[in-house]
């Protein structure tokens, strides 16, 4: 909390936080009118009332005061680091690696812009929720029950109504039924007949595990179907060519790992780069993501936690990836703050294996993520202070985006606004 606590003396910024936040309807506290225009509206692109009445009771709470609405955010972001803790500890029993995936996504600085950004609190929120389903889907796991199920059930539809970029967690449970809960197994044993007997009941287990998702694919289904025509509505002002965007999308899955490794010009706005778009990095970025992936499918039953992250990595960015274009942005830091959980999980438990052998490997690790921790406490401290409003946001939006992007007058353009207000 400390490393956020500058976020209590933050202002909101004109960037999305007048259109949540200091929305008439949101100032018009809980009434019949406003919680039904709650449920109705897709005027932000998306379909999410629960994260329209968790504006709404911050209202009520504080009014139009920044503070209340910044430790709102702060206060859900621990949370998730906290419950993330407990989940992978209770699916793994390995206190330490889920302590430094925790850590890895409590102090990351790509997720400032979740946290710091007021008008982020659906990113957060539906993170909770996504978290919750986690957490009873493994008391499912242990309990097979029909109130478990819907506990499940219930979880993922209060985050899919805070977020729809949650549409890809029936895949990830998948993905958790083979590690590390293993209600899923692919070991094979020697035999004729006990080799074909086991591939049937192998492939009996994986369609059972498939049918008693399909309540949950179906629900990813209708709010897929609800949020694209949300969606849809906002590319009339800006679309891109499905093949630029297909090319972008594949450069942009190793950009987020980029920034994951070397968190630096971090920006609150990535222009699109348009006609400035290189097939060939496409095509070789293409490649990149191949070669990993049947790496992982390779290793899937020496290094099941390698798959498993890499996939959730690949899966969850997909809704926000850039196939389906909404707005300007090249990319955004906020999408990565469900995505990475992949890649830390891999961290975490891939250098303690590759370094198994080795003489001092506990005093190796203990001071790798000594360092590691301490570079991204100052690194995401600075960038906590880049959002104390609109001004410092989009002059370092400037600063750290000009050189590389040809089309950033959007920025410059916000930052005038800004400055407008203030009389300058």
């Amino acid at each position: 909390a400390t490393i956020y606590s500058q976020v209590q003396d933050h202002e909101f910024v004109s960037f999305d936080d007048p259109i949540y936040i200091q929305n008439p309807n949101v100032k018009a506290g809980f009434t019949s009118e406003s919680v039904k225009w709650a449920f109705t509206t897709m005027d932000s692109e998306d379909w999410s009332p629960v994260n329209w009445l968790s504006h709404m009771l911050d209202y009520q709470l504080y009014g139009m005061h920044p503070k209340g609405h910044h430790l709102t955010n702060l206060f859900f972001h621990i949370a998730n680091a906290l419950l993330l803790f407990m989940v992978l500890h209770r699916m793994t029993g390995a206190l330490w690696q889920s302590g430094f995936v925790a850590a890895m996504f409590a102090f990351h600085p790509l997720n400032v812009e979740s946290v710091a950004w007021a008008a982020e609190r659906k990113n957060v929120l539906s993170t909770l929720f996504w978290l919750m389903t986690m957490w009873a889907y493994i008391h499912y796991a242990e309990k097979p029950t029909v109130k478990r199920y819907g506990l499940v059930f219930l979880f993922f539809t209060l985050g899919l109504m805070s977020k729809p970029m949650l549409v890809t967690l029936p895949f990830v449970l998948l993905l958790l039924d083979y590690w590390p809960l293993r209600r899923l197994k692919f070991e094979q044993e020697r035999g004729g007949n006990e080799i074909s007997e086991k591939n049937t009941a192998r492939r009996s287990e994986v369609f059972r595990l498939v049918l008693e998702k399909i309540p949950l694919f179906l629900l990813s289904v209708v709010f897929s179907i609800i949020n694209f025509i949300a969606a849809t509505k906002s590319l009339q002002a800006f679309s891109v060519p499905l093949k630029e965007r297909i090319i972008h999308s594949l450069i942009t899955y190793l950009a987020y790992l980029q920034k994951m490794f070397w968190p630096s010009k971090l920006s609150s706005f990535y222009p699109y780069p348009e006609n400035a778009l290189s097939v060939t990095q496409g095509i070789f970025c293409g490649m990149v993501l191949v070669g990993i992936t049947f790496i992982s499918i390779k290793l899937i039953r020496k290094a099941p936690y390698f798959a498993v992250g890499w996939f959730w990595y690949l899966g969850t960015l997909v809704p926000v990836i850039g196939i389906v274009q909404v707005g300007g942005q090249a990319m955004a830091d906020r999408y990565t703050y469900i995505p990475l959980i992949g890649i830390f999980i891999i961290v975490a438990w891939g250098v303690p294996e590759l370094i198994s052998k080795w003489r001092y490997k506990e005093k190796v690790l203990s001071i790798s993520v000594g360092i590691i921790i301490f570079t991204l406490l100052i690194t995401t401290w600075r960038q906590v202070s880049h959002w104390k409003n609109s001004i410092t946001i989009f002059k370092h939006a400037i600063r750290v985006t000009d050189k590389k992007y040809p089309n950033t007058a959007f920025i410059h353009n916000n930052l005038g606004i800004a400055l407008v207000a203030e009389g300058k």
